[in-house]
C-alpha cells in the first residue's frame, strides 16, 4: 500500500503515514504514477516521430515530464528531417547550375 499524500510505501493496516503524517482512508488504491521523464522515451520519439507525438498528446496531463521527453524527441527528428531535405534540395540545385 502507498500513502495517498506522499506516495511512500506503508503497511496496509496503518491509519497514519509515518513519513508525512497524513491520515489514510481505507479502500483500494493504486501506486503513484511514475513520471521520471526518461531519455528512452525521447529516443523513441526521435526514432519514430509519430509515436513521440502520440505519446506527448496522450501523456501531457498525466505524465508531463515523460510527455515532454517524447515530444522533444519527435520535434528533434522533424527538425533533422527538414534540415536533411533542405541540404539535399540545395545541393541538387547547386549541382544543376554547375553542370
Amino acid at each position: 500500500m502507498f500513502c495517498r499524500n506522499c506516495g511512500q510505501p506503508i503497511d496496509e493496516h496503518q491509519q497514519v503515514c509515518p513519513n508525512c503524517g497524513a491520515y489514510q482512508q481505507q479502500g483500494p488504491q493504486t501506486p503513484p504514477v511514475v513520471d521520471n521523464g526518461g531519455i528512452g522515451w525521447g529516443i523513441l520519439g526521435c526514432c519514430i516521430p509519430i509515436v513521440g507525438l502520440v505519446l506527448f498528446l496522450v501523456w501531457k496531463d498525466t505524465k508531463p515530464r515523460t510527455a515532454k521527453a517524447a515530444g522533444i524527441g519527435a520535434l528533434v527528428a522533424v527538425i533533422l528531417y527538414a534540415l536533411y531535405y533542405l541540404i539535399v534540395f540545395t545541393s541538387a540545385i547547386t549541382i544543376g547550375f554547375l553542370s
